[in-house]
């Protein structure tokens, strides 16, 4: 008889050595979708902390609001399914957490809001497809309540990529304004001091995540 497998940190067992079955393999990946929202959870927390403009900091904040009831949804699917939760890696989404999270350390504060918002977008269209992927998966094993929680997922993650794009168009706009504000009344194009350098006080231009 075969060991029991150990809990995990997220209270379910560990993923699969060897898959026998489609089932297994939609488990599996329905793991990794869960770990891939622990992933993004501790990412929204550093953007918010590192973003410097207050529309972005709610921005991520309320996503994170809405990946905790990702995280439970997903559990819940687990529970329809009559299976155990389990942990599966996700190593895209952990590369992602910390490319991102590296980027800004070694970021320019100018640039900083332009770093994570170019970060998050890139997550939430990964995480976009992982959802599709799933739903499809789901849908062929019938299994309609958890194909209606992940569309809940699903539908959440495109809603964050049209808030990130407006979000960036918004600022792209504002900075623009700001400029020209100041080259009318003869001030420096950018910053806050004769020299034309950004200082701590002020807000940094913008620089949209396409320039990258």
């Amino acid at each position: 008889m075969p060991d029991t497998p150990e809990i995990n940190e997220y209270g379910g067992y560990a993923v699969f050595e060897h898959f026998t079955s489609a089932e297994e393999i939609f488990s599996y990946k329905l793991g990794a979708a869960l770990t891939m929202e622990h992933y993004s959870l501790e990412m929204l927390g550093d953007l918010e902390q590192t973003a410097v403009r207050r529309e972005l900091k709610d921005l991520f904040a309320e996503h994170a609001h809405e990946t905790r009831q990702q995280i439970e949804n997903l559990k819940q699917c687990f529970m329809l399914l009559g299976e155990d939760v389990n942990d599966s890696p996700s190593p895209m989404t952990k590369g992602l957490a910390k490319e991102a999270k590296s980027t800004t350390v070694t970021t320019d504060e100018s640039l900083v809001d332009a770093v994570v918002l170019a970060g998050a977008l890139e997550t939430e269209h990964y995480e976009t497809a992982f959802y599709e992927t799933l739903i499809a998966h789901a849908q062929a094993r019938g299994a309609a309540d958890v194909v209606a929680l992940l569309r809940q997922n699903l539908e959440q993650e495109m809603a964050a990529i049209v808030k990130i794009k407006e979000v960036t168009k918004a600022i792209a706009r504002d900075g623009i304004a700001i400029l020209d504000m100041r080259a009318a009344a003869g001030e420096p194009p950018a910053g806050d001091d004769e020299t034309g350098h950004f200082t701590t006080t002020g807000i940094p231009p913008f620089v949209p995540p396409s320039s990258f």
